[in-house]
């Protein structure tokens, strides 16, 4: 059966680079920019956000709905779309389950619906990252490509990067806070490092880091420390593309109190915990979270009379209705802020509010200035610290950890004092200068109040950021697949089985004719091949088990696509796939490791470099990419069967040729089955596609047990993937038992 289909022509459609000069940004028109950014976790809406609500809904909510609002009011941006995610559940507010919401005029929230419908911390949302590229390419593919994607934290890292590799889309990443960051400053002093593994995902999490530095164009960083000591610590540290533009504070909400000032609601609140509510307030805003050491600042203050004396304890921790409904994490750490209450009699002296609304924000600032108190942030570690820049701008004086944010922004506005976060007689000291200099007081109040205008506003971050947007976009290429205009003829078929060859549908005489038959029965259903073979090889096989002519064909673990019976290249996957492709330096850095054997000439290929290894004394996976990481080389590395490994180009893989595929040919991915059975295999069967792994499958599949739309045959070989084309009654009309895995 031989389908001569997937045809396309030549022409290509080139992106204009003489449009009309606008005064800041002479490369572009006025209102040519779409912008997206992706920021996946926390509990995100354009109004009422509920910071502090639980770990994962703080300061980065707060910073993406900020820039987006502030980019889309700007000539240079004609739509600014935030991605994050769909939830439908009881248990929070219907506006997270809105399609989309309108955060300003030319901004907007699109929430993509992946994984289970109910709301899910960070820590979960890993494995469905896939569903969620392909559900984005979905949105793509009915509102058009953006011209820059920005992925904010770890989970949005590398989805984003992802969908920029495949798309060929300038990519910008923010980490927010860093997983080897936050690892090195937990494990201090603990010896369960397992446990905090499994609490964190910091393995998956850190490896999602480095994916994202590797793609990024610009990493956006808040601060020169963080630039210096943070990013450092990973292998793909380039600082040439790293840009300090620190986030803006909204002064129009943070402002001093003016002359008609009164005192708010939210002090009848407080006033119900202190006995004496006039004396000074020293106050913390900040979510009930391990890193943000607030049980620290209760030992300080419950062990110093002086403090006791002087002023009173404000700790705003987030909202909760019921304290047992809270994630266990965040039940922790308030019960222990309640056990050292109780510890240090500090009844009437400290208040805690369950909750607060966000208009009570600012003016808790301003009464806390109204009492010449102090706010601290003592957290381990501060990427940046908003609520810094919030309390300095409305005149409250500050005292911050010496780590990151905090140290620039003290230097900008001279407003506070650094502290180390875990000496104890420090940081009393440091609150004890501010509440008993009143001369001080009033010269860091100013200082806060002037220098937050001066190096923290949204607009100087808007220009900056979209002047670094404007040269990245000045060097790049139109993406590949933005061009509309070619026509190409649909295929024949309204479903497609691809399947890998070797141990897949080898192994099994009996099954493999039942197979093709089948293939032969249908004309409705496309055939594809997807193999680590090259393709001569790939084809002399197919011939001798008889196949039909495969409607596709992607060889060379990913990095060959080839169509119908007259095996017509994939140009546009030609014409992308060599990017940062350096074949003759990675051989100079791998050949030598020991363990390393090339494998014959029959499996290297223009785009695959091929070795058989002996882990025995080979380096495991994470060293090898650790050492091309740091020789500056930029590839993927596959293993196979457990001693197979193949090195590829960053934009190769089974997961982005069939994700190009199906975005180039229209195909839903409820309509693609993929069957494999070892690790070359692993990227097609994550994702939107009907995955089958067949019971012959080697151990690095076995990762994916736990994933939506993954099937585990019992049957080996072809037999394995009969049993899955029946799971999923993928003959008739398609039923998916498996896309959700609660």
């Amino acid at each position: 059966m031989a389908r001569d289909v997937l045809k396309k022509s030549s022409k290509q459609k080139s992106k204009s680079t003489t449009k009309t000069k606008a005064s800041a940004f002479p490369a572009k028109k006025p209102d040519d920019l779409k912008i997206t950014l992706i920021s996946l976790h926390g509990l995100i809406r354009a109004h009422n956000s509920e910071l502090g609500r639980d770990a994962d809904t703080g300061g980065q909510v707060k910073y993406v709905l900020e820039l987006a609002r502030e980019l889309a009011a700007h000539t240079h941006v004609r739509e600014v779309e935030l991605l994050t995610r769909q939830i439908i559940d009881p248990k929070v507010d219907d506006d997270y389950a809105q399609v989309e919401e309108q955060i300003s005029e030319n901004a907007k929230i699109v929430r993509i619906p992946f994984g289970p419908k109910r709301y899910l911390r960070k820590e979960s949302l890993w494995p469905y990252l896939e569903l969620f590229i392909d559900q984005t390419l979905q949105h793509f593919k009915r509102t058009g490509l953006p011209d820059i994607i920005h992925g904010h934290y770890a989970d949005a890292g590398v989805a984003g990067a992802q969908l920029a590799r495949l798309l060929h889309i300038p990519y910008v990443f923010t980490g927010h806070s860093l997983g080897r960051v936050k690892r090195q400053r937990l494990s201090l002093g603990k010896t369960d490092i397992e446990a905090l593994e499994n609490k964190y995902r910091f393995t998956t999490r850190i490896e999602a880091e480095e994916l994202a530095l590797e793609t990024a164009s610009m990493v956006v960083t808040s601060t020169n420390q963080e630039v210096e000591q943070q990013y450092q610590l990973y292998d793909h540290y380039e600082p040439s593309r790293m840009e300090v533009i620190p986030p803006g504070v909204d002064l129009d909400s943070f402002s001093p109190a003016d002359k008609n000032w009164k005192i708010p609601k939210i002090a009848e609140d407080l006033g119900r915990f202190l006995r004496e509510p006039e004396k000074p307030m020293i106050l913390t805003m900040a979510r009930p979270d391990e890193r943000k050491n607030l049980e620290m600042l209760v030992r300080v203050y419950g062990e110093s009379e002086q403090l006791q004396e002087m002023a009173n304890l404000v700790m705003v921790m987030g909202a909760r209705d019921d304290l047992r409904e809270l994630p266990k994490g965040q039940r922790s750490i308030i019960e222990n802020v309640l056990y050292l209450i109780d510890k240090y009699n500090l009844y009437g002296k400290v208040a805690y509010p369950k909750k607060h609304q966000p208009d009570d924000v600012p003016e808790l600032y301003r009464l806390a200035t109204s009492t010449k108190g102090v706010f601290i942030n003592p957290a381990l570690t501060e990427p940046f610290g908003l609520t810094l820049l919030e309390a300095g701008a409305t005149g409250l004086p500050i005292v911050a950890t010496n780590d990151g944010g905090p140290r620039d922004i003290i230097a900008n506005c001279q407003n506070g004092l650094l502290v180390d976060p875990i000496d104890q007689s420090a940081i009393e000291h440091a609150l004890l200068r501010v509440l008993t200099e009143p001369e001080q007081w009033t010269d860091w109040s100013t200082n806060g109040i002037k220098g937050t205008r001066e190096y923290y506003s949204w607009n100087n971050h808007a220009n900056r950021y979209l002047r670094d947007l404007d040269d990245i976009l000045e060097h790049s290429p139109a993406p590949v697949l933005a061009d509309k205009s070619t026509n190409r003829r649909l295929p024949d078929f309204d479903r497609l089985i691809i399947t890998d060859l070797d141990n897949t549908l080898t192994g099994d005489d009996e099954a493999l004719r039942e197979f093709i038959e089948l293939i032969r029965e249908n004309e409705h259903i496309g055939f594809g091949i997807a193999t680590g073979r090259r393709l001569d090889s790939a084809m002399a096989l197919i011939k001798e088990l008889g196949l039909p002519q495969p409607d596709l064909i992607d060889t060379d673990a990913g990095t060959q696509i080839h169509y119908g019976e007259h095996l017509t290249p994939d140009l546009s996957w030609r014409k992308s796939i060599d990017y940062a492709w350096k074949p003759e330096e990675i051989h100079k850095v791998l050949d030598p490791l020991p363990g390393f054997f090339p494998q014959e000439d029959e499996h290297q290929s223009e785009f695959k470099i091929s070795y058989e290894i002996d882990t025995s004394i080979s380096p495991n996976i994470i060293e090898i990419k650790k050492i091309l990481r740091e020789a500056g080389l930029r590839a993927k590395v596959i293993m196979s069967l457990g001693m197979y490994l193949d090195i590829i180009p960053v934009r190769g893989g089974s997961d982005l040729s069939m994700r190009h595929v199906l975005w180039k040919w229209g195909f839903a991915p409820e309509h693609v089955l993929v069957s494999g059975d070892s690790g070359n295999d692993a990227g097609m069967l994550l994702g939107r596609t009907l995955g089958v792994v067949v019971g012959n499958h080697s151990e690095e599949l076995e990762k994916l047990r736990d994933r939506p739309r993954v099937y585990f045959a019992k049957a080996a070989h072809a037999a394995g993937i009969l049993e899955g084309i029946k799971y999923y009654n993928f003959l008739d009309k398609i039923t998916i038992p498996n896309d959700r895995i609660e």
